[in-house]
């Protein structure tokens, strides 16, 4: 990646490695958009109060204000740059509710900025590609089982290494610590969403010092996160528990349904976990978490949840459910990992080039033809001999080059050269096309 070491946590991006992080956003969008979402943007600012109402994340948040502060600044609301795209999305359903259909089917790929230490997957700056849907008063559940399912044919159509989406719901896991005793619910899901951290030995002390759990009750709660299914099978293990709780039901139906499609649709990319807990409190139904296989060092590339009051007006509830990807720490770990590669750096397929000076005009004259028919292209500024001309197009990754010349009877003469193959045949600037592989840079997983 392009060095900024005197700024870490702000990554800028080689042309190469831009066409990599294009292909990435476009996928993204392309499937979005086949299952129907719409596409907002936000504004990057929010103010400091609407940013903060959802946890405590004050040290991570980068505030915003002029250099030179005017008479009204002390006035003025306190301002900062969004860390996550979900908070300015639930200001946005609230205040545009009148204007939105709901089911309101969103998707928005944005920066955000988060003052957190800069390191592989982690950047101060990055971009999410998020995926929700809202509804006003109530939101059908199978939106969480299509969630799950657009998210699996997203990732799928990357080159990616294999992938898990582990799914947990929190109503299985609030209803079981419930059933258990322990009634510091939130409190136990957050030392469970450690366990990968710290490992369960010092999940167990934190259930016993912090929230005075049992030997046997900690021991309970970390058997639970052990279960993992491919299969619906997950529900006659927690059974087995014998620990009873209306909650606990509930979530396991509505996770069974899940893992019933997914397996379906999917099967194998998406498994029931139920160490999944989400820290952020304002899940309350359907947890999500996505790894890569060989690359969980790298933590979750994708996560998210059914939430049933994260966007309020005080009279009416908008519950929904969403999937953020975090694109900046995916792309990070496919360009290290060289887990993707482009055909080529620049979007030129072809370079017309100069026969001598005078040829500019009628070079030029080629190549509106070639991109009126969509056919990126540049004309040598010089020229220089043809072998230079054809080192230049070879450097920058262009696959053509086009001649003109004078044929006995003064009629102009055109020529392209695939200079890979080596091949030169006549060419017509009117009707003439490249494959559709050498049309605009592609993008390649390591194992095509």
């Amino acid at each position: 990646m392009a060095r900024k070491a005197s700024l870490s946590g702000f990554p800028e991006l080689l042309p190469e490695e831009r066409v990599v992080e294009n292909h990435v956003l476009d996928v993204l969008r392309h499937t979005f958009e086949l299952h129907g979402f719409s596409s907002i943007e936000t504004r990057s600012v929010e103010t400091v109060e609407q940013l903060l109402q959802k946890g405590e994340i004050d040290k991570e948040v980068y505030a915003v204000s002029r250099l030179q502060e005017d008479g009204d600044s002390k006035k003025a609301e306190k301002l900062a740059l969004h860390f996550d795209l979900t908070v300015p999305f639930a200001r946005y359903v609230v205040e545009n509710a009148g204007y939105l259909n709901f089911p309101f089917m969103r998707y928005q790929i944005q920066k955000s900025w988060r003052g957190e230490r800069p390191q592989e997957g982690r950047a101060r700056e990055f971009t999410q590609a998020d995926i929700d849907v809202v509804g006003e008063g109530t939101l059908p559940f199978r939106y969480d089982v299509e969630l799950a399912l657009i998210v699996v044919d997203a990732l799928s159509r990357l080159p990616l290494p294999e992938f898990r989406l582990r799914v947990n719901n929190r109503k299985l896991s609030e209803g079981f610590y419930r059933g258990i005793g322990l009634t510091d619910t939130a409190g136990v899901l957050r030392s469970i969403d450690k366990l990968e951290k710290i490992g369960p030995d010092a999940v167990a002390q934190l259930l016993k010092d912090e929230l005075g759990a049992t030997d046997e009750q900690a021991q309970a709660a970390l058997d639970l996160a052990s279960i993992t299914a491919e299969d619906t099978s997950f529900a006659d293990r927690v059974r087995s528990f014998g620990v009873q709780d209306d909650l606990l039901e509930e979530g396991l139906t509505e996770l069974t349904e899940v893992i019933e499609q997914a397996s379906k649709r999917a099967p194998g990319k998406v498994i029931a976990d139920l160490s999944i807990a989400r820290g952020l409190d304002y899940y309350t139904g359907t947890v999500y978490e996505t790894v890569l296989l060989g690359h969980e060092q790298l933590g979750s590339i994708c996560s998210g949840g059914r939430y049933e009051s994260l966007a309020s007006n005080g009279k009416k509830t908008y519950p929904g459910v969403g999937l953020s990807i975090g694109v900046t720490r995916l792309v990070a770990r496919m360009l290290s990992q060289g887990l993707a590669r482009p055909t080529r750096s620049v979007p030129s397929a072809v370079l017309v080039a100069l026969t001598n000076d005078e040829a500019w005009s009628e070079a030029q004259d080629v190549a509106d033809q070639l991109r009126d028919r969509g056919i990126a292209c540049e004309v040598s500024a010089s020229a220089a001999k043809f072998g230079k001309q054809i080192k230049y197009a070879d450097r920058r990754g262009i696959p053509f080059v086009w001649f003109l010349g004078t044929d006995e009877s003064g009629t102009t003469t055109h020529e392209v050269k695939d200079i890979r193959s080596g091949e030169q045949v006549a060419a017509d600037p009117s009707t003439w096309t490249p494959a559709e592989e050498d049309l605009r840079p592609r993008v390649y997983g390591t194992e095509e």
